[in-house]
């Protein structure tokens, strides 16, 4: 099991540019499947869930083949299976999307419950309340999703919650249907939109992108496209958050400005000076931190993906900073890993209470999700001594090859196979 060891206490400098975005790959990975024709998805991003959904897709009869090494031709076949099995979905939560995309293209499909990183409950009830909304048949068998239509029917579908792989699994669906289906309470995120985008080029009818209202007009089959994937949001402000609590002088690229703009503000009330570009931030720390409060939020607010990134950094903040989580209940498992290191924080239910300590020191700590990992990884670059960083494949998950984009940076941080 590979672990990072890091040698902290190197302010990071340079230019860094950040992958295509892990979020929005999958979801176009899923949508290849309503096509009869390839799509090429450019400046993709080479992270372990791509891995996994190609061997879906694979498991699926489709196949996925990379051009280059960063662009992954899908598909162009009809699907030759429509069962997602268990010992592939149970790892990565984004793979229940094939379902929708699946029941439009070939009429049936059995989708295994998904697993993912453990940090709080997830359910898919959502998902399957739209997709039953187009008149499919669903069963739980087994811990399998079988759901079945000769044809799906537009209708109106009404989220009880926001849910961002909800709307993109039900609209994919939605595409094929016939007739018109409205989606209310469609999630904002940026990968539905980018999602959006790519299915109009494939030819679909949707109008209301950007918005929580969608209209889709259903057609009967999707062409293919080549697109470029649009940055990782979230790398770009793991990569801002690495700069920011090493003192250093940074410029990350191959972003979208508005994507990033709740993180760019909270770093900026931090106390770090930022210059902005619509494809580019440089981040500064010319003088001292600031204890601030942060709750995160759905898009455009404080991402919850890059909440324990800044409780990291918030751990030298001179003061106390507020740290409330809104999204998922279970979201502080780094917080006794940080406490390893030397940081202050005391977690009440959903709001943890960080109190600036003057330095972290290096230790050994244990990765438990994906987000948590680059917490660590964080709180490495700038303790004193060496911190061993175990169970990396949490972070190989997300971010493509995260150390080496580091270390460009100057960090003293290396892969230990063990």
């Amino acid at each position: 099991m590979d672990r990072f060891v890091i040698r902290g206490g190197v302010p990071l400098a340079g230019t860094v540019s950040v992958s295509g975005s892990k979020n929005s790959m999958l979801a176009l990975m899923a949508a290849s499947l309503l096509s009869e024709e390839p799509v090429l998805l450019q400046n993709a991003a080479r992270v372990h869930d791509v891995s996994t959904m190609i061997r879906i897709l694979g498991a699926l009869g489709v196949e996925a083949v990379w051009e280059a090494d960063d662009v992954l031709r899908l598909g162009g076949s009809e699907p030759t299976a429509t069962e997602a099995p268990y010992d592939l979905v149970r790892t990565m939560r984004a793979s229940f999307m094939v379902l929708g995309p699946l029941l439009a293209r070939c009429g049936h499909a059995r989708v295994s419950l998904p697993g993912g990183c453990a940090i709080g409950a997830r359910p898919v009830d959502q998902h399957l309340k739209g997709l039953e909304a187009l008149g499919a048949k669903v069963e739980l068998v087994g811990g399998y999703v079988e759901a079945r239509a000769s044809r799906l029917r537009g209708a109106p579908v009404v989220f009880d919650t926001s849910t961002v792989n909800g709307t993109q699994n039900v609209l994919m669906a939605a595409c094929l249907a016939e007739g018109q289906t409205r989606i209310q309470n469609a999630a904002l995120e940026p990968e539905v939109g980018e999602l959006i985008g790519v299915l109009q080029a494939m030819g679909a009818r949707i109008e209301g992108a950007g918005t929580d209202q969608l209209t889709v007009e259903g057609v009967t089959r999707l062409k293919g496209a080549t697109h470029r994937v649009a940055g990782d949001r979230i790398e770009a402000g793991t990569l801002l958050a690495a700069a920011a609590i090493t003192g250093g002088d940074v410029t990350v690229t191959g972003l979208c400005l508005d994507q990033l703009a709740s993180v760019v503000e909270k770093l900026r009330e931090i106390g770090l000076e930022l210059d902005t570009r619509p494809d580019r931030v440089r981040v500064r720390r010319t003088g001292p931190l600031r204890g601030v409060r942060v709750t995160t939020a759905r898009f455009p607010g404080f991402p919850t993906d890059m909440q324990a990134q800044i409780m990291a950094l918030l751990c030298l903040a001179p003061g106390s900073s507020v740290l409330t989580e809104t999204i998922f209940e279970n979201r502080f498992m780094h917080v006794s890993e940080l406490q390893r290191m030397g940081a202050d924080i005391t977690v009440n239910g959903r709001t943890a209470i960080i109190q600036g300590v003057a330095g972290l020191s290096g230790a050994p700590v244990m990765a438990t999700d994906l987000r948590a990992s680059a917490s660590l990884l964080l709180a490495g670059l700038a303790a004193r001594g060496d911190t061993h960083v175990m169970r990396v494949y949490h972070i190989d998950r997300g971010y493509d090859r995260i150390e080496q984009k580091l270390a460009s940076l100057g960090a003293r941080i290396r892969r230990i196979r063990d």
